[in-house]
């Protein structure tokens, strides 16, 4: 993994007390940091959170417009007066 070098802005007692924990842990701070970044979940894509949508997708053609599903809709369970 290709490493950046980052500035970041804290007010200094957060910063000592950081530096401070990181000693006592026998670790530097940009490992705490990575540690710490590292558990925050990825994006999951829309998809992979609704399973049922994922397997329908495709099934409609893309030329299939709002209208022509109301009519197929008003054709299956008759047109509401």
């Amino acid at each position: 993994m290709q490493e950046t070098k980052l500035t970041i802005r804290l007010p200094r007692k957060l910063l000592d007390n950081a530096k401070r924990y990181a000693r006592q842990q026998n670790t530097t701070l940009t490992n705490l940091i990575s540690e710490y970044l590292v558990q925050i979940p990825a994006p999951v894509p829309a998809l992979d959170r609704a399973p049922i949508v994922r397997r329908l997708s495709g099934t409609l053609s893309k030329n299939v417009s709002i209208e022509d599903y109301k009519q197929r809709l008003a054709e299956k369970y008759g047109a509401k007066n």
